[in-house]
């Protein structure tokens, strides 16, 4: 077979080094030696669905032991999800179990912007209140820019006595209602319900979570270790605060256990592992205490890797946004003649009204910026189901040349990049295909094949670019047409650069910029226009 990728000689030509996440107050980089900001000897599986990460998840944690630790953030958290469709599997009652059992269980959950106005403070107060009944530390978390979020989703466990079997989940599954689908996206039976209308009563939905073994799962732990330390209280808003303490909430993160040292390295292990994060500039003097002014090591290390790109960027991504996120890939496509790039996103956002007006009025704007630099090397795609219900694309995921892979909870947009915090892992394989098989895992289910057929039509960039082409021209002259006859195989319905007329564009961009999109960088930079 063929191979997109190149030989990889260093691996600093593609992650950032510690000087280039520009971040001097983290320790997350303190046991790497030299200037190097990643590790080595790592196996990482990618879970594709959220069916088959909640299922192995709910499997770790009912095996912790007494001394083990169990980490988890939380930008959504209902704590009746059932983690494998059966009862006894629900959130509360499987971190609470692992509790009652003396396992070290600690939770940081968003805490969310009010319900009245769409976001889920109800659902997560629930979850943090459900939790600590049962003994769980789970705390509200609201040390974030105004408007923000902490939008990191990611698990650690940790075994006392058998380090080997330490691991972490990282990327964009939430603990919460509608995450947990299959490769045949009926959706979850416990869905989110304020989905926009073209998605049904249980929303289909793709998503990734990375699942990490070896010396990384002591990286993604360092990561919760600094937010829970931080000193900076919980919540700017004194109101808040007496109201948690009226409610008897635990507002006082307690001292963690000594950090263990890194797991072994994984036999046969050949991933190399890197963290990008984003922090923003919370200002008025309330930095983070590990992030002086904020990190934007996502936007670095996405603009190191898309610059090295030569054949093939692929993304699957919730958004896909804007002029920033436009001028990186359009940047590329001018200066490589080779270059393809295929994005896959949700074929409609899933807000209404002049929500949805001011998100197309973004995607219109990356998707005009790629495709002025090369129309016939940019392409746009959504997914539906077999029984045309669109697939709500909430993957985070971007593969460059078959050897810089990412999965995490950033979107290609100016807030995943400034403005909340996020969290990606990085792979680089040493010695295998990780990313190429990542890939054609993804484009293997867009194009209805099954785990027997060919792929090799799909290993080249003009190979998928072409297959991905013909899929969605099929599917979308069968709906033109009618949907008479049997259905096309396939699920990708192409997509072009929303028609959203001047009047409209001039009104909804500073909609667009302040709310969906903001700003999260320190004022320097934003006059710089740097990360």
């Amino acid at each position: 077979m063929g191979h997109t990728g190149r030989v990889l000689d260093d691996a600093s030509d593609w992650l950032l080094t510690q000087r280039e996440r520009g971040n001097s107050a983290t320790r997350l980089d303190d046991l790497h030696p030299g200037d190097e900001a990643w590790s080595e000897g790592n196996l990482v599986r990618p879970l594709v669905h959220g069916a088959t990460y909640f299922a192995e998840l709910y499997e770790r944690i009912e095996a912790t032991q007494p001394g083990d630790l169990v980490l988890f953030t939380d930008w959504q958290g209902d704590g009746d999800e059932r983690l494998t469709g059966e009862p006894g599997s629900e959130v509360v009652d499987v971190l609470g179990r692992a509790d009652e059992r003396g396992v070290d269980v600690r939770g940081l959950v968003w805490r969310s912007h009010s319900s009245a106005i769409g976001f889920s403070s109800d659902e997560n107060l629930r979850l943090g209140r459900s939790l600590q009944k049962r003994g769980v530390e789970a705390i509200l978390d609201m040390r974030v820019r105004t408007g923000g979020s902490h939008h990191q989703k990611f698990v650690v466990i940790r075994h006392r006595d058998d380090p080997s079997r330490d691991i972490a989940y990282v990327g964009g599954i939430d603990l919460c209602h509608s995450r947990r689908d299959d490769r045949d996206h009926g959706g979850d039976p416990q869905a989110l319900e304020d989905m926009g209308g073209e998605y049904g009563a249980t929303a289909p939905w793709h998503d990734l979570q990375a699942a990490i073994t070896g010396p990384a799962v002591h990286d993604v732990e360092t990561v919760f270790r600094e937010r829970w330390e931080d000193p900076t209280t919980l919540s700017r808003s004194p109101v808040i605060l007496l109201r948690d303490r009226l409610r008897g909430l635990d507002t006082t993160p307690d001292p963690l256990p000594e950090q263990q040292p890194p797991p072994p390295p994984v036999e046969g292990g050949t991933h190399t592992v890197q963290l990008l994060r984003t922090y923003p500039d919370l200002r008025q003097g309330r930095d983070y205490s590990f992030a002086r002014g904020g990190e934007r090591s996502v936007a670095r290390g996405y603009t190191k890797a898309v610059a090295r790109a030569r054949r093939l960027i692929y993304v699957e991504d919730q958004y896909l946004w804007g002029n920033h996120i436009g001028n990186v890939f359009s940047d590329a496509l001018r200066e490589h003649p080779d270059l393809y790039v295929v994005a896959v996103v949700p074929l409609h956002p899933d807000v209404e009204g002049f929500s949805r007006t001011a998100q197309l009025v973004g995607r219109r704007r990356a998707m005009l910026d790629m495709m002025r630099a090369s129309p016939d090397r940019v392409a746009v795609y959504g997914i539906e189901n077999h029984a045309s219900t669109p697939i709500y694309v909430h993957a985070k995921t971007c593969l460059i040349d078959d050897t810089w892979a990412s999965i995490g909870s950033d979107n290609f947009n100016r807030r995943s990049w400034t403005h909340d915090s996020e969290l990606s892992a990085v792979v680089l394989d040493t010695a295998g295909d990780y990313a190429r098989t990542l890939r054609l895992t993804l484009a293997a289910e867009h194009l209805d094949r099954g785990p027997d057929d060919p792929m090799e039509d799909c290993i080249e960039p003009a190979g998928i670019f072409n297959a991905y082409a013909d899929c969605a021209a099929a599917l979308d002259s069968w709906h033109a047409g009618g949907q008479q006859g049997p259905r096309p195989p396939g699920r990708l319905r192409r997509l072009s650069p929303p028609d959203v007329g001047p009047l409209t564009r001039l009104l909804a961009r500073p909609f667009y910029q302040l709310v969906h999109d903001p700003d999260g960088r320190p004022t320097p930079l934003r006059r710089a226009d740097g990360f």
